[in-house]
Parts: structure tokens; C-alpha cells; sequence
């Protein structure tokens, strides 16, 4: 490379980290018309949020002006707007979307191709309001990747925490429905069978880069097989993966439909129970005793019914699967809420389309859940399951600024999240009408 040539390029890189950096320095002020600092609190009119260097600096009563904050700080006007925290979604996959061509996409597209659209998901969903997410399994190497790229600022998307999963053979999160030769060239590392052999997989998805470790407890809908939706890995495979997680300072998230599943996740230890479609009294009391979180995902199961009974792509068992699964996910669910179980928001994004995740809120309120309780799930519940309630899920001191902005309150009517007209991260306005 020619000197004149390093030269413009270091001068090149030299300028946008300045102006980067000073994007990022520089004081904004926002002035919040109806601010909802801490979800499951009243919210409070005409505040002013300081924000520097991506945190929180202060929040206080009234329009504050801006000339306080010195020559360089940059007002931000949402004075007519309703403010809240950024929203979390606590079950996504970030790399494909439930479709008809879902097999053929298996052996055509390749892991760059798949780390691309990932990249596209991941900023349809930030675009939504989605701040952070919790990713409960990919293709590992290409979702780590992705979590570190948007962690490092090279790309946009939510943060991501990045899970693994570990099952039995033939379980689900294995892969099925295909030809001897693919399922030996498909078979994820970590499947595993026996309690020895599923500590080294835990162990081993960990040392991969694992966020936190998904287990599924029982088969599942979309599974194209006739094994069911009963528990599949036994106490004994569980506990260990629980044990071992936990030893590693590393969380575990349980794929669970039948009741047996559930509860025997719950008595191992587990952290949050995903889906939960038929909790029954003695799930109700292991969640409350546990202090585990339930993540509904109401949106599957909606949208597993609708595409059973409209399209053709399903084979017959993941359609028999879907209509009863997902049928009976709603009744459940409010009886769960009702009976005070934990709840963190989470969609199982992938199954429906990215980018729409907050429709989940308006199944939840449909299921009788208050908005106020569904805007805290996707907040300051979410946040304390990821154990990052001291960063995120409220809008106070000392916190990274993720805030949203939409015209209406939600707390009057939920299917306001649908349109969120401002999205910032860290700081970052990366949307704003």
C-alpha cells in the first residue's frame, strides 16, 4: 500500500471515530411529554431525561432548558410523546422465519448466508422497540457473531443474549424429518443422552460461547414427528444440566409444553420455563416457590393455529401439534397470571414474523393481563431474568439509555407498541418520526 494511500485511509478511520465518539459524548436532552420511568409505576407528566456517554445521567420534573447543559448538547423533542424503557423480548430466533420453504432453505442457503438475514431480523426487530432479546437457539457460531457484532457497534440490532440448546436424541431442538445422511451432517453437537453426557454438552455449549443454555423438557410443535408433547429429557438429564449451568454462572431456559415437563424443569432448577402451554397447580406452585419465570410466547401459538388451518406446508403431525398446542396456550396462560406467577415477555420470534413482536402485548391483555403488568414483563421483569436489572429495564440514573417513544399511551391501549415511532440505544437515536 502507498503512503499516500495509508494516509487517506488512516485519515479516513481517524475521522469517523471522532465523529463517532462525539456522537456518542455529547449530552442529549430529552424532553418526555409522559414518561414511564419504571414500568409497574405511574408515569409521570413533562420530564426531562439527561443522557450522556449512552447513560443516564438524571431525570427531573419539567422542561428543563437546554442551554443548563452547555453548547453542545442536542435536544431531543418527544414534549407530545409517551416515553418508556426500551422493550425486551425474552424467546427469539434471529435467524429464520417458520415458512414453507424452511427445508429447502436447510441445504441451499449457507452459514454466511444465514448470519446475513440474521443481521436483517435482528434490525427489524430494534426497529420495533425491541432494545434487547434473548436469542434461545441458532446456529451457535453464526449467532455469537452476531451478538458480538452488535455488541462492538459494527452493525444494528438488539442486545442479544445468545443461548445453546441441549436435548436428547431425537428430541426436540435434534432434527428430524429428513433423509439418514442430513440428520448425521444436521445433528447439533450438543444433543446428548444420559446425565454424564449431557453435563459435557452443557459443558461444552458453554465453553463455545453460550449465554445461557436452553433445554428442552418435553418435544415440541414443530418438531415433524409423532413423539409428542410429553417430557422427553429425564430428571436426572435435567438436573444435571441445570447443576452444571448454574455452576458456570450461566442460566437455563426450559422448552416445556406437557405439565410433566414442566414441573420436572421447575424441581431441577430452572430458570424460566418457555411456552409452558399446559402449567397445571402443581407447576403454579413450583414457579412461585422457584421464583422462575414463565415466557409465555402466546404469539406461536397463534400463529402456529392460523398457518395449520391456511396453508398446506405442515406436515400432519405438526399441524395436529399446532392446533391443539397452540389452541389451548391462552386458558393456561391466565391462570398462570391470575395466580401470580412470574412473567417475562417473549414472543418465539422465528415462528412468527419478525419485526411484530409486540403482538404479543395485545394477545396478553386478550388473555386478561393489565397493560401495566405486560409493559413491567417486558421491562423490568425481562431485565431481571438476564440479571441485568442494575443496566437495563428502567429509565434511571446510571443506566444505559435504551428508550422508546410512541404517540399513544399503552397503558390506555396496548396496541400503541405496535407503532413505536423513536428507538434509542445506549444513547443512539436510531429511529425517529
Amino acid at each position: 500500500m502507498s503512503i499516500f494511500r495509508l494516509s487517506v485511509v488512516t485519515s479516513f478511520f481517524f475521522a469517523v471515530n471522532i465523529v463517532a465518539t462525539n456522537a456518542h459524548a455529547s449530552t442529549k436532552i430529552i424532553h418526555a411529554g409522559e414518561l414511564l420511568a419504571i414500568p409497574g409505576e405511574k408515569p409521570q407528566q413533562k420530564q426531562t431525561i439527561v443522557i450522556e456517554n449512552g447513560k443516564i445521567v438524571s431525570v427531573s420534573a419539567g422542561f428543563l432548558p437546554i442551554t443548563r447543559f452547555g453548547e453542545d448538547a442536542q435536544l431531543i423533542d418527544l414534549s407530545t410523546r409517551f416515553v418508556m424503557p426500551g422493550l425486551m423480548d425474552m424467546h427469539v430466533h434471529l435467524q429464520g422465519e417458520l415458512g414453507p420453504d424452511n427445508k429447502k432453505e436447510l441445504v441451499e442457503m449457507s452459514d454466511a448466508d444465514i448470519a446475513m438475514r440474521s443481521v436483517h431480523f435482528a434490525n427489524k426487530t430494534l426497529m420495533a422497540g425491541f432494545t434487547t432479546v434473548r436469542d434461545v437457539g441458532s446456529q451457535s457460531e453464526q449467532m455469537y457473531a452476531l451478538r458480538n457484532g452488535v455488541a462492538k457497534g459494527w452493525i444494528s440490532g438488539p442486545r442479544i443474549i445468545a443461548g445453546a440448546g441441549v436435548t436428547i436424541t431425537g428430541g426436540h431442538l435434534d432434527v428430524d424429518g429428513m433423509s439418514p445422511d442430513l440428520l448425521t451432517m444436521k445433528t447439533p453437537p450438543t444433543v446428548c443422552d444420559g446425565a454424564i453426557e449431557c453435563r459435557k454438552k452443557t459443558r461444552y455449549a458453554i465453553k463455545y460461547g453460550a449465554d445461557l443454555i436452553k433445554v428442552a423438557s418435553t418435544g415440541g410443535v414443530l418438531s415433524d414427528t409423532t413423539t409428542g408433547t410429553g417430557q422427553q429429557m429425564q430428571d436426572d438429564e435435567l438436573k444435571a444440566v441445570v447443576d452444571t449451568a448454574h455452576g458456570l454462572g450461566r442460566k437455563v431456559a426450559s422448552h416445556a409444553h406437557a405439565a410433566q415437563g414442566i414441573n420436572a424443569a421447575l424441581r431441577a432448577g430452572v430458570d424460566s420455563i418457555e411456552h409452558g402451554s399446559y402449567t397445571d397447580d402443581e407447576g403454579i406452585k413450583l414457579f412461585k416457590e422457584t421464583g422462575a419465570y414463565l415466557v409465555p410466547t402466546l404469539l406461536a401459538g397463534h400463529t402456529v393455529v392460523r398457518l395449520a388451518k391456511n396453508s398446506d406446508f405442515m406436515s400432519a403431525p405438526i399441524k395436529s401439534k399446532a392446533i391443539r398446542v397452540g389452541g389451548d396456550m391462552l386458558n393456561n396462560f391466565t391462570k398462570a397470571y391470575k395466580s401470580g406467577v412470574n412473567i417475562a415477555f417473549g414472543t418465539d420470534s422465528g415462528v412468527s414474523k419478525h419485526g411484530i413482536n409486540a403482538q404479543e402485548a395485545v394477545l396478553m391483555y386478550q388473555a386478561g393481563m393489565t397493560p401495566a403488568d405486560i409493559l413491567k414483563s417486558a421491562t423490568v421483569n425481562a431485565a431481571d431474568l438476564i440479571d441485568m436489572n442494575h443496566s437495563l429495564g428502567t429509565i434511571e440514573p446510571g443506566k444505559f439509555a435504551d428508550i422508546i417513544a410512541l404517540d399513544t399511551s399503552p397503558l390506555s391501549d396496548i396496541s400503541a407498541l405496535l407503532d413505536v415511532d423513536f428507538v434509542m440505544k445506549e444513547g443512539t437515536v436510531l429511529k425517529q418520526q
